[in-house]
């Protein structure tokens, strides 16, 4: 069963690869030689898709828990991705959530994916973690969550910083958390300057710093760029890397 799974998914992959739109990645230099933990803004599906599909090397991509169960699928998916609806179409919505289950299950199950648990399952994410990121992969995370922070980005969650705590008692190595900008309109996924984990430091200090620093990397990377339209964390937040001065052509546009 196991292997008519992994057919199924590289199948899909092959296609999905195929007429998906193609990104190139830019700084791949700034990345460690050992492994390290990768942040991103989540840009809707976009983030962890082109991650998947054209991140370099081994990775593991953290992915809610509840998308690998099939009968957690159809909840998680109406709430997350449709809720924000019109209300005379939730009909629709909750019934595609259903329909989506088995493909979800499928492909989440088999991608370069970490479940990632709530409450006391959590220390199973972060052992799994730990154990790819010795096996020599990098992680990859989208910490964005419904908090504002500014016209590019969501407030980051910080407890996934965490992890290189973790990573550094268990191996006795140096960990860095190195920005990603990711950016459909261009079709790019921009790699920026790492910065290293303190593990004499205390930990809150740790998760503010951290964050702080990524986000800001983030944010003047997206900045810097020509103008573009942005893919905020949901729909709703859509907008451009900074204030319209003019009405964008159509390269700006999506």
């Amino acid at each position: 069963m196991k292997t008519f799974s992994r057919v199924c998914y590289r199948f899909l992959y092959f296609w999905v690869k195929l007429i998906y739109r193609k990104y190139t990645v830019e700084g791949i230099e700034n990345l460690p030689d050992e492994p390290c933990i990768v942040a991103g803004n989540h840009s809707q599906t976009h983030g962890p898709l082109s991650c998947e599909l054209y991140f370099p090397d081994d990775k593991g991509i953290w992915a809610a828990s509840e998308m690998f169960e099939l009968k957690k699928v159809p909840a998680y998916a109406f709430k997350d991705f449709w809720s924000d609806k019109p209300k005379w179409t939730h009909w629709f919505f909750k019934l595609l959530s259903y329909l989506i289950a088995p493909l979800a299950v499928l492909l989440f199950n088999n991608a370069h994916t970490i479940a990632v648990y709530r409450g006391q399952k959590i220390m199973n994410t972060m052992k799994t973690t730990v154990s790819r990121m010795e096996e020599g992969a990098n992680i990859v995370i989208f910490p964005e969550h419904d908090e504002p922070y500014n016209h590019i980005l969501q407030g980051f969650q910080e407890g996934f910083v965490d992890v290189a705590r973790l990573y550094c008692r268990r191996s006795g190595k140096g960990v860095c958390f190195v920005p990603m900008y990711v950016c459909p309109t261009l079709r790019k996924l921009y790699i920026l300057e790492p910065i290293a984990f303190d593990p004499t430091a205390p930990i809150q200090e740790e998760r503010k710093r951290i964050c702080a620093y990524l986000m800001a990397s983030i944010s003047a990377k997206a900045d810097s760029l020509p103008l573009h339209a942005t893919f905020g964390y949901r729909k709703s937040l859509n907008a451009y890397n900074r204030p319209l001065e003019e009405k964008p052509n159509e390269e700006a546009g999506r």
